[in-house]
Order: structure tokens, then sequence, then C-alpha cells
């Protein structure tokens, strides 16, 4: 069944069972950069439709598991084939429902692409051990299975490259799934479900089911035939998400959102810091978990530094995602625009200077706002303990590298973290001694790449790492057999 030109008859339709299926009830899906702009009207499922969604993956989920190494790593392939192929025309929708530039939204398409070509080839070099055994006559065998029946909720903000990096190794190590998008992207999952299943994915592996996190979550999160959940999103919702999981007895891994530092030291070369600073903090919007929302800086250079990145700020283009040029899009909907403006206030209130901040208006009705640059903060006040997930930053200044660790260190998040330095002595110090997942040496602290594990401490994440080889942490059970030869 080849489906290469419009998906536009799958809206306001869930896929379950190997089916696309119209729900019961529709929401519209507005173009950030233009309100005017409805992308389409997509499914919201009710309690059936997941009880469908469910006992589908169920169903589908012994012949998966079972299903030969090289047919499911065959289709995994394709996927990315067929994503690579669609990257313009998919990229271009994702710019039109998230706001993302569409370059940006183009290459986040490719990267959902390199995942699933790199689970392909993990199908196949899935790993056992064999261990003599105590007794005589015995060996032991050390094998991975898949789990069972995974639920996996994501995030709008990056709204095809984190699916892919839950339904790849996922179905690579022989799992079903039941993927609920946010609900603000619902086109982007569609789209990437809809490959998948060009790809000659069997009926009922993978299930969408569009609509509401506080409809659909406690459903996935109570039935007993869901064996594990995958939550990307909001610190608040992941510890509801994972104490729900833990008392349900499922596999849970949440990743919860960070307050990642930039240290900026004496030594530092400032043209890199300043592309650093800007990139972490500012670009896509400042819409990721791994923003630089705090730029931590020596006060030797402190002034400088503020007035580079000023200076920075006002060369950047902010316009509709689909405009040539654009650097920075709009913000994702009128809520995350309040919240926003709203920590915008609070730090004026503590005391913070606002340089920007401003909401902006364009050719088109849409949510965009300047980046905030925020001095004259202690890292005590909430607009530097709170994760805003906007294009807003601090500036802190500090005495020395010492109070820089320490500053960096002092957060409930530990996401990520970097620091711009020409020192081999701090930069090897700040590795080792930085609680923080991921750590960036003279560049961004938003980074990440799609074979290597990436994850949290503290707050920010629960569970194993997702991406690369270490994904299998996740998505596969441990069996130890014990054989008499």
């Amino acid at each position: 069944m080849t489906m290469n030109t419009t998906t536009e008859n799958l809206y306001g339709k869930n896929f379950i069972a190997g089916e696309w299926t119209s729900a019961a009830r529709t929401v519209p899906n507005i173009n950030p950069s233009d309100v005017t702009d409805i992308v389409g009207e997509f499914a919201s499922a009710d309690h059936g439709e997941v009880e469908q969604a469910i006992a589908a993956a169920r169903q589908a989920f012994p012949t998966w598991a079972l299903c030969p190494a090289q047919k499911r790593a065959d289709i995994l392939f394709k996927t990315a084939q067929l994503l690579t192929s669609n990257a313009g025309r998919i990229g271009t929708l994702l710019s039109r429902e998230q706001g993302r530039p569409r370059p940006e939204a183009e290459g986040e398409v490719v990267r959902a692409a390199q995942i699933f070509a790199f689970f392909a080839g993990e199908v196949v070099r899935a790993t056992g051990e064999i261990f003599p055994s105590t007794r005589p006559g015995a060996e032991v065998l050390v094998s991975r299975e898949p789990i069972g029946v995974v639920a996996a909720i994501t995030p709008w903000n990056v709204p095809i490259a984190i699916p892919a990096w839950k339904i790849a190794p996922a179905l690579a190590y022989g799992n079903c799934m039941v993927l609920k998008p946010a609900e603000l992207v619902p086109a982007s999952a569609l789209e990437l479900v809809r490959i998948l299943q060009e790809a000659g994915l069997p009926a009922g592996v993978l299930n969408l089911v569009m609509g509401s996190g506080s409809t659909i979550g406690p459903q996935l999160l109570d039935s007993p035939d869901i064996d594990a959940v995958s939550f990307t999103g909001s610190i608040a919702t992941g510890k509801k998400i994972a104490a729900a999981a833990v008392a349900g007895g499922k596999k849970v891994q949440a990743e919860m959102g960070g307050k990642s530092g930039l240290v900026v030291l004496n030594d530092a070369n400032l043209d890199i810091a300043i592309d650093c600073a800007i990139d972490g903090a500012f670009f896509w919007t400042g819409q990721r978990c791994t923003a630089s929302s705090r730029l931590i800086v020596a006060r030797g250079i402190y002034d400088e530094f503020v007035d580079r990145m000023i200076a920075r700020m006002k060369t950047l283009r902010i316009d509709h995602a689909q405009k040539e040029g654009t650097e920075i899009g709009p913000v994702v909907d009128e809520r995350q625009l309040a919240q926003n403006q709203r920590y915008i206030e609070i730090a004026k209130a503590d005391g913070g200077e606002v340089i920007g901040g401003q909401r902006l208006q364009r050719d088109t009705q849409g949510f965009y706002m300047e980046p905030a640059l925020i001095l004259n903060t202690s890292n005590g006040m909430r607009i530097n303990q709170e994760e805003v997930f906007g294009p807003v930053t601090s500036v802190l200044k500090v005495a020395d590298y010492e109070e820089a660790l320490m500053v960096a260190n002092d957060t409930r998040f530990g996401l990520s973290s970097g620091i711009c330095t020409d020192s081999l002595h701090h930069s090897t110090h700040f590795r080792r001694h930085s609680l923080a997942g991921t750590v960036a040496v003279n560049l961004t602290t938003t980074g990440s790449e799609y074979h290597v594990p990436f994850g949290g401490r503290k707050s920010s994440s629960y569970g194993a790492r997702e991406q690369g080889r270490y994904a299998m942490d996740f998505y596969t059970a441990i069996k130890t057999s014990y054989v008499r030869a």
C-alpha cells in the first residue's frame, strides 16, 4: 500500500490494529505562526478507542516478538529511507504545526530517519552472554527478550524525533506499542506512523491514539496490558506517571526537563561562548529541555559578555516559521507564551533587569516574542530554579570557577550543563563534577546525538537512558537460563 502523496484524508483518525479509524471527536490543529491557518482537524480518542489500541498491541505482541530479526531490520530501514525521501514535505508540516523554522524542522525529520537506520542495525546486534556454571556439567545463558506492550507519551517540542527514539528501539527489540503524542502536534506523529505502515509494519504492532493527556494517560497507566511506559514531558506530570507506573508494576522511563547552566570562564573564547549561549538559550524558541536557561559568567568578562549578548540578540530574525531567513519562530501556543511572560514578570518583581522579552507583531497573527535576557538575579530566585521553556535566560555573575561549578549544580535538575573555557584543567574538572547527565565543553548544552545515551540526573530523569545501544536496557528484559550440557 503506497501513500506518498497526501495524508490529509487521515486527519481525524487514530491508527488501531492496522486501520485508520475515525474518532468520535476531533480538535483543530492551529499554526502558531498564523492562528488563522488551521492545519487540520485531528482525532481526540475516547476510552473505547484507547482500549482497542491496547488490545491490538497485546494481540500482536506474541507474533512480533518472534518475528525474524531480518524482517524487523528491513522494516526499520525502509522507514528510514521513506523519512529521508519525504523530509521536505514532512518538515514543512512540522514547521507549520509546531512553529520551528523550516530548515530546523526538516533537520528533525532527517534525525528521525537516522534513528530508525541506527536501530535497524541494532536488531541484529542484540547480544547475550554465556557464563560457566559453578555446577559441573552445566552452563549459564543470559539473554534479552522484549518486555511486551509499551506506552509512549511524547511532547510537543520535538514532535517527530522523540517519538522516533521511542518507537525505533521498542520495535527493534520485539515490543509492541501504543503511542500518545502531544495534543499540539498530532500531524507529525500521524506522518511517522503512516510511514511505518507503508514500510510494512504488521497490524497492531504500533497503534496511535491522539488526544488529551489527562484522558488517555491514566487509562494507559491503569491498563494491566501495558507492561512499560516511556514518557517525555514536564517534571510534574513525569513524577505522577512514574508513581502510577511503579504502583502498577510497570517498567517506567521518564525524561522531565532541565535548568541547564552554561559556565563561561575568563579565559573562554568569547566568539564561541556567545554562539553557544545564543543557540542554547534562544534557538528553537528556547523550547528545549536542555536549553541554556542560566548563563553563569565569571566577573572578569561579565560586562563584555552581556554587551555582546545584547548586540547579538538585536540581530536575531524572529518571524513566521516558513519565511526564508527566520532564525526563531513563534512560541508554540498562547498558553506557553503567557507562561513565558509570567516568568518575566516574576523575575522583575524579584529585582531582575529584563532586556527584551516583549510580545512581537508580525505580518501574520502568531505567538511571537523577543528573547529575554535577565540580569541582576541570584541563583535562588524562581527564574533560576524553575523551568520556563521559552526564550528566556538569566546571566549570573560569579567570582571564579569554584563558584561557577557550585551555582551550576545548585538546582533540582540535572539534565545538561556546559562550560566555555580554554583550560584543560577546568574543563576536565567540570566534566567530572557537573551533576548532569550530559556535559558540553565549548559547545551548546542542547546537543544530543542518536547513537549515544541521553538522560539526566536528579529530578530530570527517572529510569534507564534513551537512545543508542543503551536503549536496550529499557526495552528488553533479561533472562538467565541454566542448562545441563
